[in-house]
């Protein structure tokens, strides 16, 4: 089994690549919804979470808001670096039993897509890192056209992430999306064929 872990900043193309991968018969594991699971009630993880936070960021059902949690941790490094202390190596276990449960079912390929993949260290997790990249005047126009953000805030979420040279350095593969669709769906079909062709090569 072929383990890759997709990486890209905000709209990047991360997710338009993912789901080429999927279409082509990847198992895809999205970081994301690994990080509700671990936010769930009553987990080991809530508990810690809401101890740091205090019980004003849990909803009436007892579920954290992931809206007020985000509203205490945007604006204070300190407090993102305490949560991510929390959330990443648990993730991070969660994550391994996944692959290791896919693995036990004789999956090929399976895409971990995880925007922190590089600064949350789960690269150890994969076997190849992807990173999409975009200059940042086009994500700044498709942040403005998807997300109705003014260029000001566009700019301001993009520099609040890793730059696209920073993990380009971890890269073993780059996907340039600054291009027509086809383009990028023929380039990950090129890579697609050659995980294929390493597959056997293994077998």
């Amino acid at each position: 089994m072929i383990v890759i872990g997709l990486t890209g900043g905000i709209l990047t193309g991360k997710s338009t690549v993912s789901g080429m991968l999927a279409q082509r018969g990847a198992v895809i594991i999205d970081a994301d919804k690994i990080g509700h699971e671990a936010y769930k009630p009553h987990t080991e993880t809530w508990q810690q979470v809401i101890e740091t936070f205090g019980r004003g960021i849990l909803k009436e059902n007892g579920e954290i808001d992931r809206k007020k949690l985000g509203e205490i941790v945007f604006n204070n490094p300190q407090a993102l670096a305490r949560l991510n202390e929390i959330m990443h190596p648990q993730m991070h276990s969660m994550m391994r039993e996944e692959i290791e449960r896919l693995r036990g079912e004789g999956v090929e390929m399976v895409v971990l897509e995880a925007a922190v993949l590089i600064e949350a260290n789960w690269t150890d997790l994969v076997d190849e890192v992807w990173v999409t990249v975009a200059p940042e005047e086009t994500a700044v126009k498709r942040l403005q056209n998807r997300g109705g953000l003014t260029k000001d805030e566009a700019r301001a979420r993009i520099g609040s992430q890793l730059s696209s040279e920073e993990r380009a350095k971890h890269a073993d593969v780059i996907i340039d999306t600054d291009c027509e669709l086809a383009e990028v769906e023929a380039r990950v079909e090129e890579l697609w064929q050659r995980l294929h062709a390493h597959n056997k090569g293994v077998a």
